[in-house]
């Protein structure tokens, strides 16, 4: 009898352990899909036709890396498509394991649960260096001190000045820390009626706005969480006079974008990606052939630092995926990958967020190799101070609505009689109001 008991419990321990090898090297060769939400063309508004080139090399190179994993996406998605598509696949519980997220689309996803929050997944991960990127780049895609997405690349605004302009006009480019004071002499030595019929049509500047005078003159508006606004501190104040002083130049006549593609212009903020995009032959010729420009530091104020805003482009994790571990290795790997982030000289407008590759010899070679015959290539040490330097803007649900708030009563300051500090201390007031709501 003992040896029947013995013999049944000797072939059940063998099924169960036969059954146990099975299912361990089944688990080891089935392969996890991870779908990957992503648009055609460029993020930053400009010509890109090798977006999902970029991609597909990638994925390649991270499936090679990662053989138990494979990545999807839907191609054919247009940028302004995406947030609804994204939208409908969220409605649907469908949303892709990693997806890309829209400036404009940040602040809802994080507020209502639809990105995972990465905090834990970073603090675990002993092969993550948060070090290793830029501070600003990373407190992007921060939401109330949770960090919910990673910047796949960046781009800082800087001033493009028209050389042509200027040279004609005995003038030389800015160069290094210049100032409010330096910016509005120039705009005050160019800006003149030059055909003699009575109309100023030629202009100091295009597009430098109350927001960019705030933040080269060292003032957020509101702090991180969203809570408290501050609009009137003195720099603030100082800023909003300074935009009045500046228009007062053009005596009612009003430059547009027109005047500056036609070469009016002096000096009109880009982001560093229209730069790229527009300063190498063929695109320079549809756009800008008739002046030579370069992109320089933006002046600071009394106040303030050489840079404005910093934009991201972020990627983020669904807050449903069954697959988070693989989902976490794709995003380190699109983000903090070194050969991954050079990339992106060669195929988008963009800067890694990685010190390491804008400070490699490679990425000032792509940056040299676009403008071959252009005595001006950006310098990438004034890039990296400008993006150590820049403002990011904080995110929180009402941001939008609030900023509308502001610009509707500054543009009557800046464009009539209204007092500027009677009418900041007002929007303070109503602002804090509408954050507490």
């Amino acid at each position: 009898m003992k040896n029947k008991w013995r013999n049944i419990v000797g072939i059940i321990a063998f099924v169960v352990l036969t059954s146990v090898i099975i299912f361990t090297v089944q688990g080891r060769n089935k392969t996890v899909t991870l779908e990957l939400g992503i648009f055609a063309g460029s993020n930053w508004d400009v010509p890109n036709p090798e977006n999902y080139k970029m991609f597909d090399e990638i994925i390649s190179k991270f499936e090679k890396a990662y053989p138990g994993i494979k990545v999807t996406y839907r191609s054919g998605t247009l940028k302004e498509d995406y947030s609804e598509w994204l939208a409908q696949k969220i409605i649907n519980g469908k949303q892709p394991d990693v997806f890309v997220v829209l400036s404009s689309d940040f602040n809802t996803f994080s507020s209502i649960g639809v990105m995972k929050d990465l905090n834990k997944l970073i603090e675990n991960d002993q092969d993550f260096d948060r070090e290793k990127l830029y501070t600003n780049a990373l407190k992007s895609g921060q939401f109330r001190g949770h960090q919910y997405a990673l910047p796949l690349e960046v781009v800082p605004v800087l001033m493009f000045a028209n050389r042509t302009l200027l040279r004609n006009e005995g003038i030389e480019v800015p160069k290094g820390d210049w100032t409010w004071e330096d910016f509005y002499d120039i705009c005050q030595r160019v800006t003149k009626d030059t055909d003699g019929d009575g109309k100023i049509d030629q202009f100091g500047t295009y597009g430098f706005t109350w927001q960019h005078a705030v933040y080269t003159n060292g003032q957020n508006l509101f702090d991180a969480n969203g809570t408290t606004a501050y609009f009137e501190p003195s720099e603030v104040l100082e800023s909003i006079n300074f935009i009045k002083k500046l228009n007062e130049l053009n005596q009612n006549f009003k430059p547009t974008s027109d005047d500056f593609d036609l070469g009016k212009v002096a000096f009109r903020p880009f982001p560093f990606s229209t730069y790229r995009a527009y300063k190498p032959y063929p695109l320079r010729v549809k756009k800008y052939s008739s002046f030579e420009w370069e992109g320089i530091k933006m002046p600071k104020g009394p106040n303030g630092n050489n840079a404005a805003e910093l934009y991201s482009f972020l990627i983020g994790m669904s807050s449903i995926t069954n697959n988070e571990k693989e989902a976490w290795e794709l995003i380190k790997y699109l983000t903090t990958d070194e050969s991954i982030q050079l990339s992106i000289f060669g195929y988008s407008h963009g800067v890694s967020a990685l010190k390491n590759v804008n400070e490699s010899d490679e990425a000032g070679e792509i940056l040299l190799r676009d403008n071959p015959d252009e005595e001006t290539v950006i310098n990438m040490d004034m890039l990296e101070e400008v993006i150590e330097n820049s403002i990011v803007i904080p995110s929180f649900e009402k941001y939008e609505e609030a900023m509308s708030m502001a610009d509707k009563e500054l543009f009557q300051v800046i464009n009539g009689d209204k007092n500027a500090e009677t009418s900041l201390s007002i929007i303070q007031r109503e602002i804090e109001k509408f954050l507490i709501q």
